[in-house]
């Protein structure tokens, strides 16, 4: 029977509904909260920098990432500059590429040489993880997010690179390997047996933990119970004719 208690993994909160946020800030599982521009803008956020101001009063304990949206590199690192900041624990999400495809890790380590605690986002191979494991600061903390989730979309198992992402990683201790855009509450437990440090899961998959540990028969009758409500409730009828059966 898996149960939450025997996870290893941080597990960070993932959105951009500032309600959301709140609660989850008030909930000692959640160790730490990433965002990004598409979750600021489907959540309706105008002001990028209030949004932000606003997120980290409310979460001053635990790391935030707040992540530049310029595409030109001398503008991503002042941009940069400036998030990080904002606060001691906010963490500098930097996309692994540009627009053109051109690689953000010169830019990675000249942050994290200046002593900004990036997140480098948007990573999907091992050799990206290998090229920004090496230009990071080994006296800098770090994380790497790795879209283990679309990843899985292709058709790939992203386990074994997640392992090998957390084996190349640990040449700078400081830095942590973060499981993204997981589909699912399994996703947590796959991502916490490969050895990752951080697994960032949306609202509303964080809304399902309690189901972990959930008897199957009790969630079986629970699932043919909603079926029969949900049906009387749209009054369905089906009027078949009876049939008889011939006798031999």
């Amino acid at each position: 029977m898996v149960d939450m208690k025997s996870l290893k993994i941080k597990i960070f909160a993932d959105g951009a509904d500032f309600a959301g946020m709140k609660s989850f800030a008030r909930d000692p599982l959640i160790k730490g909260f990433t965002t990004n521009p598409t979750l600021m803008r489907k959540a309706g956020v105008q002001d990028y920098t209030a949004f932000a101001r606003d997120v980290l009063a409310i979460i001053p304990d635990r790391p935030v990432s707040f992540e530049v949206f310029a595409d030109e590199f001398d503008e991503m690192e002042a941009q940069a500059l400036e998030i990080a900041s904002w606060g001691p624990n906010v963490n500098v999400k930097i996309p692994i590429t540009n627009t053109r495809g051109e690689s953000a890790v010169p830019l990675v380590g000249r942050l994290s040489a200046q002593g900004v605690a990036v997140n480098v986002t948007a990573v999907f191979t091992l050799a990206q993880v290998a090229a920004v494991t090496e230009a990071l600061d080994p006296a800098t903390g770090a994380i790497v997010s790795v879209f283990a989730g679309r990843i899985a979309d292709t058709g790939v198992d992203p386990e074994p690179l997640m392992a090998e992402a957390v084996r190349i990683l640990a040449a700078k201790p400081k830095a942590e390997l973060l499981w993204a855009s997981p589909r699912e509450v399994l996703n947590i437990f796959h991502a916490d047996r490969t050895g990752c440090h951080i697994v960032t899961v949306t609202h509303d998959t964080l809304a399902k933990l309690g189901l972990v540990g959930k008897d199957p028969d009790e969630y079986s009758l629970e699932t043919v119970k909603m079926f029969y409500r949900d049906a009387s409730a749209a009054s369905y009828s089906i009027d078949a004719p009876r049939r008889t059966i011939a006798a031999e």
